[in-house]
């Protein structure tokens, strides 16, 4: 059996890729020891946050040394997201701060013409056929590199500026993107890099017919052009109390609607482009989020994973991501103290961090509601929004509370007011009821479109709606 040590650098969120590996069918060990990397027949270096504490973690423990030394010998090696960035000589994130020099070059910032963190999905185009093919993966990035370094195969992909995707040289692949959160796809791909084989060869991964039938469809799109921006999201929401999905209408009339797992796999099959979690108990109840809901979900699922509900601390986001979320969501412990935000988006990076607003019309504006939208803050929602971005939010989850549940298309006006007054990505939610409500979100400034009931109910599916989406013109992935 295959032998996969995924080095800890503590800034990684392990419980994706490690899902993904085992699902691939490989023996997997989350380490921090340079003798496991030294003696693994393939290595991975994930990570997520800031580039500083990532370098730091790796010479703490001895494993910037394990990492050059697999590069240098030839072993497998997967480095993915900020992985690939410690790769590389320097980052402008940290500037003094070197990298393991095995890339050559320099990651600087995208341009702030767009929304920043990129979230979502991107198309990754190769220069080359082997290793990389074309297709849509799963990115969180606020850095990039600009330049190919010689002597790897290159894949670019389009952000406001195009950058480096993903780079392959011999057995090391290093993957701006998140291979184990991009399906079908990305899943193809980690097996071809398990496996040591081209897209010109079959595979018969352990996960079944599922990584074979992506691999194909790779090959088969490799000279299909993407689209030059990230793809508009469309996500299920999963609101859960004591372990079971539920409905209702402006945060009442709570009906049951099925269990997390099973529905969040029907929707990642559908051609969902992320989950979200939200324990509505949770905050009113004092309690925190169950673990063993995230950790179910987490084991069906192959695309990013956002989680809320009870968090009160950075230990509580902490918690979450070690279990397997990929983002938290905050609201009402945001508001109460503000400096969670940046205290989370210090130990994560921005792009886990996901400010939850759940927002009441009060004359031309909104007002932020918390507890569950039992409580009135008096705080108005575009100032909240502005203000939780500059303390490290790196996403808006939007909530219409008036329209919550009702079906009648989201608050137009107010997500127009917020998307314009933000720089990161914003999720429209409230409301939403027929596929033209996703278009009137998306027109109004959503990067992503947050559902529940259409999708519950079985009036709609994910594939029916992206494909009207996209006969209106709107970029998604298919």
């Amino acid at each position: 059996m295959t032998q996969v040590a995924i080095v800890n650098s503590g800034v990684a969120n392990l419980a994706s890729i490690r899902s993904a590996f085992e699902f691939l069918g490989a023996d997997v060990t989350v380490t921090t020891e340079a003798h496991t990397v030294a003696t693994a027949s393939h290595v991975v270096l994930p990570g997520v946050g800031s580039f500083a504490a990532g370098i730091a973690a790796l010479k703490r423990s001895g494993l910037d040394r394990s990492m050059s030394q697999a590069f240098e010998r030839g072993r497998p090696l997967l480095a993915v997201c900020l992985g690939m960035q410690m790769l590389a000589e320097a980052s402008d994130e940290s500037p003094g701060v070197d990298g393991l020099g095995i890339l050559p070059g320099r990651f600087t910032a995208l341009p702030n013409d767009v929304r920043v963190p990129q979230l979502g999905w991107n198309y990754v185009r190769p220069t080359a056929s082997g290793l990389l093919v074309g297709g849509y993966a799963a990115f969180a990035n606020s850095y990039c590199l600009a330049a190919a370094p010689q002597g790897w195969q290159c894949a670019w992909t389009t952000h406001g500026t195009r950058f480096v995707s993903a780079l392959a040289r011999g057995r090391t692949l290093a993957c701006q993107f998140h291979p184990e959160l991009s399906g079908e796809w990305g899943l193809a791909l980690l097996d071809r890099w398990l496996r040591n084989r081209s897209v010109a060869e079959p595979t018969t991964a352990a996960g079944a017919g599922a990584v074979g039938r992506g691999t194909a469809e790779a090959a088969d799109q490799a000279d299909i052009p993407g689209p030059a921006e990230v793809t508009r999201r469309i996500i299920p929401c999963l609101d859960v109390r004591n372990g079971r999905v539920v409905k209702g209408i402006k945060f009442q009339q709570i009906r049951d609607a099925g269990d997390p797992a099973t529905q969040a796999a029907l929707y990642e099959a559908q051609g969902a482009d992320e989950i979200v979690v939200l324990d509505i108990a949770a905050t009113p109840d004092a309690q925190g989020t169950r673990l063993d809901t995230v950790r179910a979900v987490r084991a069906r699922l192959h695309i990013p994973l956002t989680v809320g509900g009870g968090v009160r601390a950075v230990d509580d986001a902490r918690r979450l991501l070690s279990a397997g979320a990929d983002k938290v969501s905050v609201n009402t412990a945001a508001v109460r103290d503000p400096a969670l935000l940046t205290g989370m988006a210090r130990e994560f990076g921005t792009q886990c961090v996901v400010l939850a607003i759940d927002a009441r019309r009060n004359g031309a504006g909104g007002e932020v509601q918390v507890g569950g939208g039992r409580e009135s803050t008096g705080i108005d929602a575009v100032e909240w929004a502005r203000d939780g971005v500059a303390r490290g939010a790196g996403e808006i989850l939007l909530t219409s509370w008036d329209r919550d549940g009702t079906r009648i298309g989201c608050d137009v006006p107010l997500l127009e007011a917020v998307t314009s007054a933000v720089t990161v990505p914003v999720i429209a939610s409230g409301g939403i009821g027929n596929r033209e409500h996703f278009v009137a979100a998306f027109e109004a400034g959503a990067d992503a479109v947050l559902a529940a009931s259409v999708f519950h109910d079985g009036d709609d599916t994910v594939s029916g709606i992206k494909q009207y989406l996209k006969q209106r013109g709107l970029a998604v992935r298919q």
